[in-house]
């Protein structure tokens, strides 16, 4: 199983030809969680959930979607709630006002954290979860706890409104690298991390920190991804009509987990470390598939596996 470890809250996106905005549910994290369920991917989600109206949305979208919440403690305090902010222009990002004082999410301690069962075989970490206190502690102390125990991967899908310190933030970035297998990153989250620096001199510092593999997403460019046994592949996504990118990442890097995991290449090391072009080529052609698919709708709403299926057929 792939536990999911961080934050849940509710998108508000603007409603087409309206004045108005739609709830839905998301975060990052839980989106990545619900891609996985829907490719029929094992996969558990660890989160502070609230007891407010809103939590209970949360935790019946994940049951909806084949996602444990054996591990989420609920509390009192309220859901987190975000305001997106569309693009204008194709290849623009969307933008994000957050809403999280005291929210249940963010109040997640060390002490909250769970024994895993040994069936967990991989985690993943990302996005706000990892920048709001003292949540963002608390989930770095399990990164690092269960790091080289199971396999872990991170997009840490930047929030620049959301960082003070983007120096500090970078440390404790590299921080997570040493501790990670797995890193997805976009070239927006890299110019911000590393302003006006060269990408394959940072990748090489990040693989002698410990990385297996990373990929690299570039919107309708496509992805690369690079082993850190130096083997690599390119992928270009299918031409659509796009609805909005909002969870386009997020349905790439789930859909990557879940290709990995179906070839049985997803909870070693080892195998991570040894994949072939052809294999790493296959996962990068299927998860822009799958952003292609959720670009192609509103909101994040990742595609099913029989959708998938019929695509590729």
């Amino acid at each position: 199983m792939i536990l999911c470890c961080g934050e849940a809250l509710i998108d508000f996106v603007p409603l087409p030809g309206m004045r108005a905005y739609g709830p839905y549910p998301g975060g990052s994290v839980f989106n990545i969680a619900v891609g996985l369920g829907r490719l029929e991917a094992p996969v558990g989600f660890f989160c502070r959930l609230s007891t407010d109206f809103f939590g209970d949305l949360l935790v019946d979208t994940l049951a909806e979607n084949g996602v444990e919440t054996a591990l989420c403690p609920r509390s009192d305090d309220p859901t987190t709630l975000a305001f997106v902010s569309l693009p204008g222009d194709e290849g623009e990002e969307p933008r994000y006002m957050f809403y999280a004082n005291d929210s249940a999410d963010r109040l997640l301690t060390a002490d909250m954290l769970p024994a895993l069962d040994p069936q967990i075989k991989a985690l993943h970490f990302g996005s706000i979860s990892l920048v709001m206190e003292p949540g963002a502690t608390a989930l770095e102390t399990l990164m690092q706890r269960e790091s080289r125990r199971r396999v872990i991967s991170l997009d840490p899908n930047v929030r620049p409104g959301m960082i003070g310190d983007r120096e500090a933030y970078r440390q404790r970035f590299e921080r997570w690298v040493g501790w990670i297998d797995i890193l997805r990153l976009s070239t927006v989250d890299f110019d911000f991390l590393y302003p006006g620096q060269q990408l394959e001199p940072i990748i090489t510092r990040w693989f002698e920190l410990g990385l297996s593999l990373c990929i690299i997403t570039k919107g309708a460019d496509g992805a690369e991804g690079i082993t850190a046994r130096g083997v690599t592949a390119e992928s270009v996504p299918p031409k659509i009509t796009v609805a909005d990118t909002v969870g386009a990442g997020d349905t790439f890097l789930a859909a990557a987990l879940a290709y990995l995991q179906q070839q049985g290449q997803l909870y070693e090391r080892e195998k991570l470390l040894g994949l072939a072009a052809e294999q790493l080529a296959a996962c990068l052609a299927y998860a822009g598939q799958a952003a292609a698919f959720n670009c192609s709708r509103q909101g994040a709403n990742p595609p099913y596996k029989h959708e998938m299926e019929n695509f590729n057929a």
